[in-house]
């Protein structure tokens, strides 16, 4: 396999695409960080298109500027600073997703080589970002209370580090959320070594239980914290429509690269959004998301609870889109899935091997509860259970 072909095969985001041409109509995807369709507000949505076509159609279809529409921006600005953000216009850009943000900071940042923190598990759409430009990865051992800051600082002082990646809520795909403990600490050690934060926050404003926590960019003190927001997650995401937070000196660098990449994320979604917020009850919207993934997660607890065989355990997460599955040690969730359960059960799922920098860990899964509905999430996992105990039984003979 030439070079490119391996670059662009590290870039997929599940390693799941292989699959696809086998998938029929019954397939249950639990692989997929697929908000609910349900809860789209697409009538709301339609409205804001027309009244901003209406309205301001000419300027809504012009080029603009790679910082993003200001009064989404201000409007974005007075709501993070409510939560002590402490940011102004001139620190956000508004972004094709929190994806895009994710490519803007490693073209920035990273050479061939250059080593990046990351959790362990992790983003596999992050992997696949930084993986073009094949860097080299320290991980982190995940604890219930967030990354193992000792593997940190051991990290720290032997290595040179470009940028340490996490996601402190609801982590993807563990739903794990870092402690303020821990917050507080990752943030010293960043100041104390000089090295950037990447925070990614998609899940911010999904919590269901418990007491939301401060982001790593409201205590950020010496303007390392680059933080990644989405309204793919609580709006939809095929607006593809994000922003990122970072000083204004590395914004203006990133404002660079954006223009050369697609000079602008479109005005038209931009000035949508905008109007869509200004019409309408976003924190009643909000507030029925959480509700409906509570709902589901609840939904795929009790069903695991029903079905999966004994020495498997699962995350309780108090938010997100995630519960992260974990088996004995003899099994392979990725040879599972690609022998049977994708071509002959019609269950997805994403492996852990793809969500470790270093693949090394093949007895994990990440599954969403999302996107289904309760039928759906009780017949996948009835089916998968059924699999898995039948493959640990096999384990067990062998």
């Amino acid at each position: 396999m030439n070079q490119l072909a391996t670059r662009t095969k590290m870039t997929s985001q599940t390693g799941l695409e292989d699959l696809i041409p086998d998938i029929t109509g019954d397939t249950v995807s639990f692989a997929g960080g697929l908000p609910d369709p349900e809860q789209f507000p697409s009538q709301a949505i339609t409205e804001s298109y027309q009244r901003v076509l209406l309205h301001n159609g000419l300027n809504a279809l012009q080029y603009h500027n790679a910082k993003g529409y200001l009064p989404l921006r201000e409007k974005l600005a007075t709501q993070l600073n409510q939560e002590n953000y402490r940011v102004n216009t001139d620190q956000i850009i508004l972004t094709q997703g929190a994806q895009q943000g994710l490519d803007l900071v490693a073209k920035l940042l990273l050479n061939k080589g250059d080593n990046i923190v990351v959790e362990a598990p992790t983003y596999t759409g992050a992997l696949a970002a930084f993986a073009a430009y094949e860097p080299t990865y320290s991980e982190l051992t995940m604890n219930d209370d967030g990354p193992d800051l000792n593997q940190l600082q051991k990290v720290l002082l032997t290595k040179k580090i470009k940028f340490i990646y996490v996601i402190p809520n609801f982590q993807n795909p563990t739903g794990i959320v870092m402690s303020l403990e821990k917050r507080q600490r990752l943030i010293e050690l960043a100041n104390h070594y000089h090295v950037i934060i990447l925070e990614d926050d998609p899940y911010h404003y999904l919590r269901f239980n418990g007491e939301t926590l401060p982001s790593l960019k409201s205590l950020d003190t010496e303007g390392l914290v680059i933080s990644l927001g989405s309204f793919s997650k609580i709006l939809a995401p095929g607006l593809r429509l994000g922003w990122l937070l970072a000083n204004k000196e590395l914004l203006i660098q990133i404002r660079y690269l954006k223009d050369g990449t697609d000079l602008e994320s479109p005005e038209l979604t931009q000035q949508v959004v905008y109007d869509y917020l200004e019409h309408n009850d976003f924190n009643k919207h909000l507030a029925n998301l959480r509700a409906d993934y509570k709902q589901k997660r609840n939904w795929m607890m009790t069903a695991l609870n029903k079905y999966l065989p004994a020495g498997f355990e699962y995350s309780h997460p108090d938010g997100g889109f995630f519960l992260w599955l974990k088996g004995p040690a003899s099994l392979n969730f990725d040879t599972i899935l690609r022998q049977r359960m994708a071509p002959k059960e019609h269950i997805l799922y994403v492996p852990s091997v793809n969500l470790y920098a270093s693949k090394s860990v093949l007895n994990g899964a990440r599954i969403s509860y999302a996107a289904p509905d309760e039928v759906t999430i009780d017949d996948g996992i009835h089916r998968l259970s059924n699999v898995l105990r039948e493959e640990l039984l096999k384990a067990k003979v062998q």
